[in-house]
């Protein structure tokens, strides 16, 4: 059990990227200068409205995706911020990466190979700092790990 509880402040959610290269051992690295983020699930649910239910529909959910939006800042040098910006140019599986969500409690989800959709990399107004900008989404099953 997670020694933290309560309300917590949303800065303390951090994520984290696999920085290593294809085919190499796993180099999860936070990723600096992340200002924002959305969750969102799509789920998907089969109905069907047999004749014992009186017309009352059934429904079972058998699908399930999530998308992680991220809003940030470009932070050259930094290995996470920098592993996610260089995959804009990138397509087809070179754009899957393991990536981690880790809560305040020590909570983490895991989505393995997830789709690495960036959005924004340096694109804003002349005195802004440059942003990064990128979709999460899931490629699979997440491994979730509660905290100890």
């Amino acid at each position: 059990m997670s020694t933290k509880t309560g309300v917590y402040p949303c800065y303390e959610n951090q994520f984290q990227i696999n920085t290593g290269t294809s085919g190499s051992s796993e180099t999860m690295k936070n990723i600096a200068d992340c200002e924002s983020f959305s969750v969102s699930f799509d789920n998907g649910v089969e109905e069907w409205t047999p004749f014992d239910t009186e017309g009352w529909v059934r429904r079972l959910m058998t699908a399930k995706s999530v998308t992680i939006s991220v809003k940030g800042k470009r932070n050259v040098g930094d290995a996470g911020n920098d592993a996610v910006a260089a995959l804009a140019w990138l397509n087809g599986r070179n754009v899957e990466k393991d990536f981690q969500w880790t809560f305040p409690d020590g909570t983490t989800v895991k989505l393995a190979s997830a789709i690495i959709n960036v959005t924004n990399v340096g694109a804003g107004d002349s005195t802004g700092v440059a942003p990064l900008e990128f979709d999460v989404m899931s490629n699979g099953k997440p491994t979730v790990t509660p905290a100890v």
